[in-house]
């Protein structure tokens, strides 16, 4: 294994001072992000927690392809699967990585409320094969899982996340050997894959004291033969095109288009941005991610793949929408099947 540029797992302070992002003792935006005030903040509390449409959850099961370990190992390379909201499986030049292992029945810190899951993973962690490397884009429970962390850690050979996320990791027990911090920009090698931080437009912390303590990211995965583009969570801003600019094109854009709101413009996109920032990339297929998996937003679960498939036939992009537990070839990859449509909201 090689790990380029960036270890700071023993010595977090002195790597976070030398961060352009970090100020004050927080991460920050390059744009600071619109106050809602505390009316605004308070509507929309009301809102998530009261004035759910019916539909914002399914109301049959969703369909899922169950995986076993032998379909992985047997699946050829550049290979990926949906594992469920930010959660793929890739398998690259016979290694597989995972980006935003959630496996857990809840994101929250508490295991009996909060978000549940629409579906079971399509395979247990104990299912998985060795995994060569683990991207995380930041700590929000909806990307960073505690319980699914620790499973995995025994069969994880290495952990790569944005600056600050991986001294969490190793607050928990990770192996600081185990754990490369990045930097917006700044890129790690290993078994000759290229993982890049680049810069997203969101914000972390989980708790009520730890806000922006960490950085947040997203990612591009670069085989030599092979480009895909990670967007953890963002809102649109201009930093997506210098992405494009210096990473693009990518053979597979994996962007976040679900849990929006017009009340939080700047940390998550509405569709029309989703498949802005595609473009701003330079991807030659969209695969909307952030969707499909919690109720995290006030629209009806279908929504997001309704609206971005919309948007990506009039503008004549390509866009795949696999579902859970679906083989994905990442440079050919199938049209969608609109899976999401077959009664699930009826229950026929």
């Amino acid at each position: 294994m090689s790990i380029g540029l960036l270890n700071c797992g023993a010595h977090p302070a002195a790597a976070y001072d030398h961060s352009p992002q970090f100020s004050d003792g927080r991460f920050h935006n390059p744009v600071a992000k619109t106050s809602l005030g505390f009316g605004r903040t308070v509507g929309a509390l009301w809102r998530f927690l009261f004035d759910k449409p019916a539909d914002a959850s399914p109301q049959a099961p969703i369909p899922v392809q169950s995986l076993t370990r032998q379909a992985l190992l047997d699946a050829p390379d550049d290979s990926l699967w949906r594992l469920g909201h930010s959660t793929m499986l890739l398998k690259l030049d016979g290694h597989f990585w995972l980006t935003d292992p959630v496996f857990s029945e809840r994101v929250s810190p508490m295991s009996f409320m909060g978000p549940k899951r629409f579906h079971a993973p399509p395979l247990s962690i104990d299912a998985l094969p060795p995994i060569t490397g683990v991207i995380i884009s930041h700590d929000h429970y909806d990307h960073l899982d505690h319980a699914a962390v620790m499973a995995l850690a025994p069969k994880v050979q290495h952990f790569v996340t944005a600056l600050g996320v991986g001294d969490r990791l190793i607050g928990w027990g990770i192996p600081a050997a185990k754990v490369t911090q990045l930097d917006w920009w700044q890129e790690a090698r290993v078994e000759g894959l290229k993982v890049v931080a680049t810069p997203a437009q969101h914000f972390s912390g989980r708790g009520l004291s730890d806000g922006n303590r960490t950085l947040w990211a997203s990612w591009v995965i670069d085989t030599g033969r092979t480009r895909i583009f990670f967007s953890g969570d963002s809102g649109y801003f201009d930093g997506f095109a210098r992405i494009g600019e210096r990473y693009g094109p990518f053979d597979l854009s994996m962007i976040e288009t679900g849990a929006y709101d017009a009340d939080w413009p700047d940390v998550h996109m509405q569709p029309e941005q989703s498949l802005q920032a595609h473009l701003d990339v330079r991807g030659r297929v969209l695969m909307p991610i952030h969707n499909g998996t919690f109720d995290l937003a006030l629209h009806p679960w279908t929504e997001p793949f309704e609206r971005i498939t919309a948007l990506a036939a009039a503008q004549g992009v390509a866009l795949t929408a696999p579902q859970m537990g679906e083989r994905l070839d990442i440079r050919t990859p199938a049209p969608s099947t609109h899976w999401w449509r077959q009664g699930l909201l009826t229950g026929e």
